[in-house]
């Protein structure tokens, strides 16, 4: 009888792929994780107890078929592993890359609950996906059949990516317009290449023009393109622009000279890495070398501008946060990377305002927590006469995004919000109160994980195929 290739979790200790040394990191963007060797990757999947309730599927929200890609890595059937990791992801090699799978899939895993440590599902996921590249076996998008039903879509960020890879795929005609230059949005120029290297996302980008979909960058709808001319162009139109407006902070001195939005920063810092003109890194105010940082905040977009800070050379980075490390937004994993980096945190403290006209301080008051809000979670107090300044040369606000008012910045007026801002959409079709138009993503949902945007995209892909086969019962009978 063949030997059991998987239940080796016993005898088999967790191992993540090994991480280069901090001092060496620190240096340059360049991923901070190496690669597992197939033998590795086979021994690790090997872990999985193939439980009969899958915990680390439910708890995806792709509910990637991850037991099941699992065992065929541990098989050494990797071409199969990668053909069913593909079926729920559009993209697995980003998702295994920059997913938090300590809050969702690993964090849910059956062996970690019974001692055992995870099974290391993101490292695995990477590996299947990059070998496929490697080895060819990502195939262009090639549809059996051409539709003629057309849809634009307003964001080339992960959801709609997501949904353009779905729809050209049943053969409709996909156009995406977005802002940038560059397609791929928060992936292309808001996460580090530290987390997730350009290149990655270039050749998604790039598979998907060579399988048909049209990108119309630097394009702004409302200045570029009209609300009403993409409607007429179009037989559906999905909304999947991210939300990008930065919360403001209201404090005296914020106006200063060196306070910056980190949006600006961490896309300044990406552009660079492509070798782009950016006059505002070059003329110094977007480049952390030889200053003092403070970044306030603490979701995993402060955690990418004080790792980036270090890289470009910050004689000291500080990072602020109102409520203590047990009680952080962002990755607990990103903050260990940020502490071996060197990054100072600066734990129940909150800015009171700064100092200087170009900034040269931050007042920082120190903060303890009460009682739980309604959220269960505790509330900050001030601690009185507790007030002092940490001196700064370059100040980055991480304090998370916010809808812009699309309505008004497209000039639809009957396109509905929700009291956030966001759209308010279906949360199963993604359909809005206008018909044919849908949205996905962040612009529904707030600031979220790409993995949601994924699965937004894709869900709204389906709602729109069903959309276009309704219309043509319709029209045959």
């Amino acid at each position: 009888m063949a030997e059991n290739a998987m239940l080796k979790f016993v005898s088999t200790p967790r191992d993540m792929p090994e991480k280069r040394d901090a001092t060496v990191r620190r240096e340059d963007f360049h991923e901070i994780y190496a690669e597992y060797a197939d033998q590795k990757a086979k021994e690790q999947a090997s872990r999985c107890s193939q439980c009969g309730v899958p915990y680390c599927q439910t708890h995806c929200p792709l509910h990637n078929n991850i037991p099941d890609w699992l065992k065929l890595t541990a098989e050494g059937r990797l071409r199969e592993a990668y053909e069913l990791s593909q079926e729920t992801n559009a993209f697995p090699e980003i998702c295994g890359r920059i997913c938090p799978q300590d809050r969702l899939c690993e964090g849910n895993c059956v062996i970690e609950q019974s001692g055992h440590g995870t099974v290391t599902i993101g490292s695995v996921e990477k590996y299947i996906t990059d070998t496929a590249w490697e080895n060819g076996w990502v195939q262009p998008i090639a549809p059996r059949a051409e539709r003629s039903e057309s849809v634009g879509i307003i964001g080339a960020g992960p959801g709609g990516l997501a949904a353009a890879d779905r729809l050209r795929r049943a053969g409709v005609q996909v156009t995406i317009y977005d802002r940038y230059d560059r397609a791929g949005g928060l992936l292309t120029y808001g996460i580090p290449g530290f987390k997730l290297e350009k290149d990655v996302v270039m050749r998604r980008n790039e598979q998907l023009e060579k399988g048909g979909v049209e990108f119309v960058l630097n394009c702004n709808v409302g200045e570029d393109i009209t609300f009403d001319e993409l409607q007429a162009k179009h037989d559906a139109i999905l909304i999947a622009t991210g939300v990008y407006k930065s919360r403001e902070l209201d404090a005296p001195g914020v106006g200063a000279e060196g306070i910056v939005r980190a949006i600006d920063y961490l896309t300044a810092s990406n552009r660079k890495s492509f070798g782009d003109e950016v006059p505002e890194f070059d003329a110094g105010l977007l480049d952390a070398e030889d200053k003092r940082v403070v970044v306030i905040g603490g979701g995993d977009t402060a955690m990418d501008c004080v790792r980036t800070a270090i890289r470009q050379g910050a004689e000291s980075v500080k990072c602020l946060y109102r409520r203590d490390k047990a009680n952080m937004p962002g990755s607990q994993r990103e903050v260990q990377n940020a502490e071996e980096e060197g990054v100072e945190f600066v734990w129940l403290s909150a800015p009171k305002g700064f100092t200087g006209d170009e900034v040269e301080g931050v007042m920082v008051q120190k903060m303890r927590l009460g009682a739980p809000d309604a959220t269960g979670r505790q509330v900050p107090e001030l601690i009185e006469g507790s007030d002092y300044v940490e001196g700064a040369d370059l100040v980055i606000k991480a304090l998370g995004f916010e809808p812009e008012d699309l309505p008004k910045l497209w000039g639809v007026d009957g396109l509905e919000v929700t009291r956030w801002g966001t759209i308010k959409a279906d949360y199963k079709t993604h359909v809005t109160n206008i018909p044919g138009v849908y949205a996905a993503g962040d612009i529904v949902r707030g600031a979220s994980l790409v993995v949601w945007a994924i699965r937004d995209g894709r869900e709204a892909a389906d709602a729109i195929l069903d959309q276009f086969s309704g219309a043509a019962q319709v029209a045959a009978e």
